[in-house]
């Protein structure tokens, strides 16, 4: 069984930050911008209430406070609610989410009163479904430090009992020890149904603040980048070192060379000296001292340096593995987060092409059902595509197609002769063509209007057409 999470905090007094957070208007580094559709206002606030810290004031304007609020009051608690990641999680797969807030949301109201829950809110965006509620501490009843009556005098002025039935906002009583554990207790026992059991009483465990995770979170998030940054810098410091190295070990072993050289030919020049054995004794030891004091020494603090050095690129190798395997993890994290994003996506596109093809295929119906019922409907479409041709507007259109008369002046136009008569007062109409009772005709003057049109224009063609007569020149006359 996992454990509940039940968190009371006492609220400073701007409650705008918070409330930008929980509205995602302020959107915070550890949230899911995607999943942010998720997230539900679990109590509806009142007619003119806009969101959580209007809804705090509404109910201090409203709970009938007769004492102004102290500057230095607590006007609200904000309450955390949750479980155990895992069973958060199994909650969410299993289908009872919605019942889990809805017992969560009858747990406040019965703890703290229906009226002083003023809201709820659930969020889907993150790691583990929670709820962040806002309790107002409105109480009844006497105080819990009540002061003792003066009577130790005659001149002592004595107060007149305060009701203890008016409500008053008191923090420090919704907040007592005892209070709180019996909320963990109550709490406890009314998410026991879905798994979660109490947490250890009396546990050494602290709650981690909204504002220290998210400064922890940033600190990682920046200290992942300057890793980065750092990751590239020591690449380039340890080709460095290992060049250093290179050539200090280089100039130490041509130095050790020239020094043994060096060695040789003073040992040569005592040998051929024939030196007496004890003075030979002294003059090796001699030859020893010298030779530590030229070459040993200095061979071996360069030694210590180049062992130095070689373990500083060890640990910088170390350093480059830790920090590419998480860089690995970062990139399988944003693989798995780009792929649930595709499969939404792709989802979402299924379904609109699903809905697309069922509103198409009613369309379909609807007009095939039209075409059976309508004898002239197909008709009807293709005398409007006539009309418009022909040069009528919409409103002429639409009383041609009612069958009635239109008297006309302007330009009709043709499309088979591409020309455009201008009339004056003609009559147009819409009938049913004589030779075949199932389609229509528009006519001019009850002339059919390719017939009219034809007739225009052989009109037009004679006139221009026409020959001119030649006179017989006669000559000049004397």
């Amino acid at each position: 069984m996992g454990y509940v999470v039940l968190h009371l905090d006492k609220s400073p007094d701007n409650e705008v930050p918070m409330t930008a957070h929980i509205a995602r208007t302020k959107m915070p580094p550890n949230a899911i911008p995607e999943l942010t559709y998720l997230n539900e206002e679990l109590v509806e606030f009142p007619e003119g209430v806009a969101d959580r810290t209007e809804a705090i004031n509404h109910r201090l304007e409203h709970a009938g406070l007769t004492r102004k609020i102290g500057t230095n009051q607590v006007r609200i608690i904000r309450v955390m609610l949750t479980g155990t990641q895992e069973d958060m999680q199994h909650i969410v797969q299993e289908g009872r989410l919605k019942a889990w807030c809805a017992d969560n949301l009858e747990w406040l109201r019965r703890t703290f009163g229906a009226e002083n829950v003023v809201s709820a809110v659930l969020h889907m965006d993150e790691a583990t479904p929670h709820i962040h509620a806002a309790v107002v501490p409105i109480v009844t009843g006497e105080r819990r430090k009540v002061r003792k009556e003066q009577t130790d005098g005659p001149d002592k002025r004595k107060y007149r009992t305060k009701s203890a039935s008016r409500p008053r906002l008191c923090a420090d009583d919704v907040m007592s020890r005892v209070k709180l554990k019996e909320y963990q207790d109550t709490y406890a026992a009314a998410m026991a149904k879905y798994g979660l059991q109490r947490g250890i009483d009396g546990s050494k465990a602290r709650h981690v603040t909204t504002h220290e995770f998210y400064r922890n979170a940033i600190a990682r998030q920046q200290n992942l980048q300057d890793n980065i940054g750092e990751l590239l810098r020591i690449e380039e410091e340890k080709r460095k070192a290992v060049e250093h190295a290179t050539k200090q070990e280089q100039a130490v072993r041509e130095e050790l060379h020239q020094t043994t050289a060096e060695l040789n030919a003073v040992k040569g020049v005592l040998k051929t000296e024939r030196l007496k054995n004890s003075a030979a004794e002294v003059g090796s030891t001699i030859l020893d001292g010298i030779g530590s004091m030229i070459g040993t020494s200095k061979v071996k603090r360069q030694e210590q340096e180049i062992r130095v050095l070689r373990q500083e690129v060890t640990a910088r190798d170390e350093m480059i593995e830790i920090l590419q395997t998480k860089i690995q993890t970062m990139q399988s994290d944003h693989s798995q987060e780009l792929t649930a994003m595709q499969a939404r996506h792709a989802a979402q596109t299924a379904n609109l092409t699903k809905r697309h093809e069922k509103e198409m295929s009613l369309l379909k119906t609807a007009l095939s059902k039209a075409v059976k019922w309508f004898p002239y409907f197909r008709e009807m479409i293709r005398m409007e595509s006539v009309c418009r041709t022909a040069g009528f507007n919409d409103k002429q259109t639409a009383t041609l197609i009612k069958g009635k008369p239109l008297e006309y002046s302007g330009e009709l136009y043709s499309e088979k002769h591409d020309y455009k008569f201008t009339v004056e007062r003609v009559t147009a109409q819409i009938t049913p063509d004589p030779t075949d009772k199932r389609e229509l005709q528009l006519n001019i003057d009850k002339i059919p209007f390719k017939e009219w049109c034809k007739e225009k224009f052989e009109k037009l063609r004679n006139a221009f057409c026409q020959p001119v007569r030649q006179q017989k020149y006669k000559g000049p006359k004397f």
